[in-house]
């Protein structure tokens, strides 16, 4: 009877250790699986990241570009508003030398016309005495 019970005892032991090693196994194969789907859903982020940076990166030297284009299209406008304010200038310049000179042959005009007048009228003077 001890035999027996010692028989079904190694039995009931075998048995539940082959379980436990399945169960180990079962418990192991499920462990790498979801060790798989981590690093899987891990590298699918990275690649994201990798390739949002890249797309950051062209945009950034595309937003360089740019601004260093728009930087010269600037500059080029400073220089022609700079040469357009010296050309108005220069225009003002010429007007006002040009009212001066009006001026000036006005008050000539004047003169001679009164010079003239005075010579006329000492002439009639002379004559008339």
């Amino acid at each position: 009877m001890m035999s027996q019970a010692l028989k079904r005892y190694q039995t009931k032991q075998s048995i539940q250790r082959d379980a436990q090693e399945m169960r180990r196994k079962e418990i192991q194969q499920l462990s790498t699986q979801l060790n798989v789907l981590l690093v899987d859903k891990m590298n699918s982020r990275v690649e994201g990241a990798y390739i949002n940076q890249k797309k950051l990166q062209s945009h950034t030297r595309q937003l360089q570009y740019n601004a260093a284009t728009m930087q010269r299209q600037t500059d080029d406008w400073l220089k022609l508003l700079d040469g357009f304010n010296t050309a108005l200038k220069e225009v003002g310049d010429v007007v006002n030398w040009a009212k001066s000179l009006e001026n000036e042959m006005t008050k000539i005009s004047h003169t001679l016309a009164y010079a003239y007048k005075e010579e006329a009228e000492s002439e009639s003077a002379l004559s008339g005495q």
